[in-house]
């Protein structure tokens, strides 16, 4: 993988917005449980391992064309979140290593995709920037109904916004057997609910 692909129009508009309306809907959707570099952001996550992929479409139907388009054949354990900015919101230069508080060996996932499910027509910032030491190899413009992959062990940060910007992430990992024993095979994280 080059550092980043981008699939434009990548799936039905009719899905996109049920999807838009499932997640702003959900009871888990809250204040984002994620650490202090996403600033003002809304969401929750779904951390499991694929052979309880079921269970993830099962209590979040509406996840599935996503996962169906979004998963690559040679990773087993995953961390989903909506990712809701609005204006004032931004997120820290980070590299993904969510599953780092189940299992402390964890490397950063092989790949995170993105799905931009609804981004405002006159949103001014909030663009992807990628960075690979240090150095900048990426900068992506959130664009409605596209889905990017880009290399796991890449620092990121998206800009400050004005406007609202609705996406669902992924982290997608490929464990060694002992690493997954750790991995829960479906737990939900969110401030809504107590754990």
């Amino acid at each position: 993988m080059s550092y980043y692909h981008l699939y434009p129009n990548a799936l039905p508009i009719a899905y996109l917005e049920k999807l838009q309306r499932k997640i702003l809907a959900c009871p888990y959707f809250a204040v984002n449980n994620l650490n202090r570099d996403f600033v003002g952001t809304k969401g929750f996550s779904v951390v499991f391992r694929r052979s309880h992929l079921a269970t993830v479409e099962q209590h979040f139907p509406y996840f599935k064309s996503y996962l169906e388009r979004a998963l690559q054949p040679d990773c087993n354990a995953f961390y989903l979140n909506p990712l809701l900015l609005k204006t004032g919101s931004r997120v820290d230069p980070h590299i993904d290593r969510s599953l780092r508080s189940y299992c402390k060996t964890v490397e950063p996932p092989s790949v995170v995709s993105v799905l931009y499910v609804e981004v405002a027509e006159a949103l001014q910032g909030g663009e992807l920037v990628l960075r690979s030491h240090k150095r900048q190899v990426g900068k992506i413009c959130p664009q409605t109904n596209t889905l990017l992959f880009f290399q796991g062990d890449l620092t990121h940060s998206v800009n400050a916004v004005v406007g609202n910007r609705l996406s669902l992430v992924c982290e997608q990992y490929s464990l060694e057997a002992a690493e997954l024993e750790d991995i829960p095979e479906f737990r939900l994280e969110s401030r809504a609910i107590k754990a």
